[in-house]
């Protein structure tokens, strides 16, 4: 892997400063899921658009893999990456390759924790998975949570925790599968983890907003730091332990100092939407965050209050159903995210759109088509535009990538296709 720590550094000088603008890592074509950052400064995020981006300064190097959306991305202590997606699967990245797939999960996978030369995943399937970070060996099987597992992380080299929509966290011993103890019960599903460097102390978030702190010997609660927002998406620690930010669904960050348990800062970091991922700068002076925007936006931690929200403005999904007409706004809701309607991809998830009617399904060149899709012999008119959404692509194409969309009424899907045509044809 690819290591540029220096020049890092010095692309993020001025913004460490207060009172200096934040920078912006700009490029995905879709939100961006999680943000990492390693010990010596390198990033790395993931996106909706199903890319991987590794950062030097502020410009990115894409691995492509992932057939989904991509929901976290972890720095391997020995080298490399780790990335998890809705695919279901975990790709090993080396110099900027994948080195292995790692298949079983049987849902979304959402979560990564990396350990020596061992990494842990969270999916959705109710299960986490332990594997060899140097060949992607399958090394223990977690079982036995109700309902998704949204995240896990490691202890101590012997113990993991995973976190789940069933309102518990486990505690696991690594080696065995077995379980240990529950250190949290009975509420509302656990989204997210945060441990102390030294594993003093758990730090989880919930659905209901609730983000309270525990003494992982214990489980006594050192401190409630919920402050009425739903849901708690994002928790990270400082590399010093001495901080810890919290990201809700409502788009602030809260900022607590962990020796005294105070809050130091209570930011609306976005103007609409949530905080998807955040993560601290090796020395702790600023703040990654992602959310709604496809940038990750870097802000000093020091004037973190003083800083200008993520705009979500250019982001057509979100446009006011109200002020367009309706072919328009099922555009806009339905496939914006994925499809552009110019001859440039943007990096989306999908291809673009440009020249849609009359083009044979896969044709895009430079596109990684799904083989059910590619191999199809499907060509877009109208009438099949109407049957892919009447049905939905995963039952129109078996085996499709295409996320499970459908536009019931017929009216919606005519006045769609009449906005299609007008807006994907030559122009003159």
């Amino acid at each position: 892997m690819i290591r540029v720590a220096l020049a890092l550094a010095a692309g993020l000088s001025a913004a460490g400063a207060a009172g200096a603008d934040p920078l912006l890592l700009e490029g995905h074509g879709g939100p961006v899921m999680d943000v990492t950052v390693a010990p010596d400064g390198q990033v790395a995020t993931a996106s909706f658009d199903n890319s991987v981006g590794l950062w030097n300064g502020t410009e990115p190097r894409w691995l492509e893999g992932h057939d989904a959306a991509v929901n976290a991305v972890a720095f391997l202590p020995g080298g490399g990456l780790a990335s998890a997606a809705d695919d279901f699967d975990v790709i090993l990245w080396r110099d900027g390759a994948p080195s292995a797939r790692l298949e079983g999960h049987a849902g979304k996978v959402m979560a990564l924790a990396p350990e020596g030369e061992r990494v842990a995943s969270a999916s959705w399937d109710g299960s986490a998975r332990l594997w060899s970070a140097a060949d992607g060996t399958l090394l223990q099987e977690f079982d036995g949570h109700d309902g998704p597992v949204n995240d896990v992380a490691f202890l101590d080299a012997r113990t993991l925790l995973t976190a789940s929509a069933d309102g518990t966290v486990r505690v696991w011993d690594a080696a065995t599968g077995t379980e240990a103890r529950q250190i949290v019960t009975g509420g509302f599903g656990v989204n997210r983890m945060a441990l102390a460097p030294d594993g003093a102390w758990l730090a989880y978030g919930t659905v209901d907003g609730t983000a309270r702190v525990l003494d992982t010997a214990t489980g006594d609660e050192i401190a409630d730091l919920s402050a009425g927002r739903r849901p708690i998406l994002a928790l990270t620690v400082s590399p010093d332990g001495s901080h810890l930010a919290i990201g809700d669904g409502e788009g602030h960050i809260l900022v607590a100092r962990t020796g005294d348990w105070s809050v130091l800062h209570d930011f609306r970091a976005t103007d609409r939407g949530p905080i998807w991922s955040l993560d601290f700068a090796p020395d702790g002076a600023r703040l990654y965050a992602a959310g709604l925007d496809a940038a990750v936006h870097v802000w000093p931690l020091a004037d973190l209050d003083a800083q200008d929200a993520m705009s979500t403005a250019d982001a057509a999904f979100l446009t006011d159903p109200a002020t367009v007409p309706n072919g328009e706004r099922q555009f806009k809701r339905k496939c914006s995210v994925c499809h552009t309607l110019t001859g440039d991809g943007a990096r989306r998830a999908g291809p673009t759109l440009a020249g849609l009617f009359g083009r044979p399904a896969g044709a895009i060149a430079d596109y990684p088509y799904s083989d059910a899709l590619a191999d199809s012999d499907v060509t877009w008119t109208a009438e099949t535009v109407s049957a892919l959404f009447e049905i939905g692509p995963a039952h129109y194409v078996p085996g499709t990538k295409m996320p499970m969309q459908r536009i019931a009424g017929a009216e919606d899907r005519a006045d769609l296709i009449d906005y299609l045509r007008r807006e994907t044809a030559p122009k003159e």
